[in-house]
């Protein structure tokens, strides 16, 4: 009998794909594999975001088995397009229940979230072990913005999903303590089978290129920036009105770079109302986006009010990691206590005044801002370092393997 692999990874979105959702599962698949286990993963193929040639449906990168599914791909701007995806992925991995089968354990992501529902079948047909990583939560996600109600049939069979994953998985990561204790209250699960694991970003010294045109267009400005999600769970609107604020003050430069539904309303703002002293970028990665993180001064982070311990914004510890200041636009949470540490400024939604303020602040204050870049390095490296978050990874699955 062919012996099992030890984890299979399953997820939508993987390597060589460079959102922050393919790459934190492909670095944990790595430290595993490093730490001596067998690890694979199914995951769909790449087509949005991904550069460079064609890759194949099965290859073996870092020692990591990776089978990839073809599926639809409508646009993920709109709501439509993305349910079309969720659910043309998960019947295609419905097709290679096999690979299931041939686990040990599986470890699934909650995007998309009706993919962990075909885990938790695994793990009652085939005995495997199931780990789920709570990434955001759904179906509070969507009705708390109001892009589904409450009585909505995809809301129900969300609910349903969830009792059946939370009741059945072995071990649920959190990305924070205010969504563990979300979880613990809300789903169907108990406090000692929910662990907090944050997202983390690798550690680089990162090298600006010479002729930087992020540095070139800001002009000795002061470049508040931001990066990724302009999605529905992210207070765009707060951030918008306090450019408003600041867009006739020639000691501000505002940089942003990304991808998400509220995008083109903000690109489309700036335009009507001739905002000269910001620039919307779509998404960077790559040496595109270091140059780009080494040309700014602060970095804006948000959530819209209400959806605290429902999702974290990654990008947060790319902004440590590179020792910038933060600005942070949300309720109370483990973020906010980061920025109160003296890693940043912190205002709540709505703020816009008070906002545009403390930049003026961070501005004027050069020292001040230098230490808050200091300090948020420092968390970052006690917190938010790859080695350091995959190494509680490699601790938890041998402890469910063992």
């Amino acid at each position: 009998m062919k012996k099992k692999r030890d984890v299979l990874f399953l997820c939508q979105f993987f390597y060589p794909e460079y959102i922050s959702s393919a790459l934190l599962p492909f670095e944990t698949a790595v430290a595993l594999r490093e730490d001596g286990l067998s690890v694979g993963a199914l995951c769909g193929y790449p087509m949005e975001y991904r550069s460079g040639e064609q890759v194949p449906l099965r290859e073996q990168v870092d020692g990591v088995d990776i089978r990839r599914v073809r599926y639809i791909q409508l646009s993920r701007a709109g709501f439509l397009g993305r349910l079309v995806n969720y659910f043309s992925f998960t019947f295609m991995v419905l097709l290679h229940l096999g690979e299931l089968a041939a686990s040990r354990c599986v470890v699934v992501y909650s995007n998309p979230p009706i993919l962990p529902w075909i885990a938790s079948w695994a793990k009652a047909l085939f005995g495997t072990k199931l780990v789920f990583v709570a990434y955001d939560l759904y179906p509070e996600v969507a009705t708390v913005m109001g892009t589904l109600g409450k009585g909505n049939p995809i809301t129900k069979l969300m609910e349903h999903i969830n009792k059946v994953v939370f009741r059945r998985a072995d071990q649920i990561v959190a990305l924070s303590g205010e969504m563990k204790d979300y979880i613990v209250q809300n789903r169907c699960t108990t406090e000692d089978r929910v662990v907090v694991i944050p997202n983390w970003y690798p550690e680089e010294e990162i090298q600006e290129p010479e002729e930087n045109p992020f540095r070139q267009a800001a002009n000795g400005r002061f470049t508040v920036a931001y990066f990724g999600n302009m999605g529905t769970m992210q207070d765009m609107q707060t951030i918008l009105d306090a450019v408003r604020e600041l867009k006739n003050d020639p000691d501000f430069f505002f940089l942003f770079a990304g991808h998400g539904n509220k995008m083109q309303a903000l690109k489309k703002c700036v335009e009507e109302e001739e905002i000269e002293n910001i620039v919307i970028h779509d998404f960077l990665h790559g040496q595109t986006f270091k140059a780009a993180l080494a040309a700014s001064s602060a970095a804006l982070i948000c959530l819209e009010k209400g959806v605290t311990g429902l999702c974290v914004p990654s990008k947060t510890y790319c902004y440590m990691m590179q020792g910038l200041p933060l600005v942070a636009i949300m309720d109370e949470c483990d973020i906010v206590r980061d920025v109160r540490a003296g890693a940043g400024v912190w205002v709540r939604n709505g703020e816009a005044g008070l906002l545009a303020e403390k930049l003026r602040a961070m501005r004027a204050d050069p020292a001040s801002a230098a230490r808050m870049g200091a300090v948020s390095r420092e968390l970052y490296r006690k917190k938010y370092t790859r080695e350091g978050c995959t190494r509680q990874y490699t601790q938890l699955f041998r402890s469910i393997l063992d």
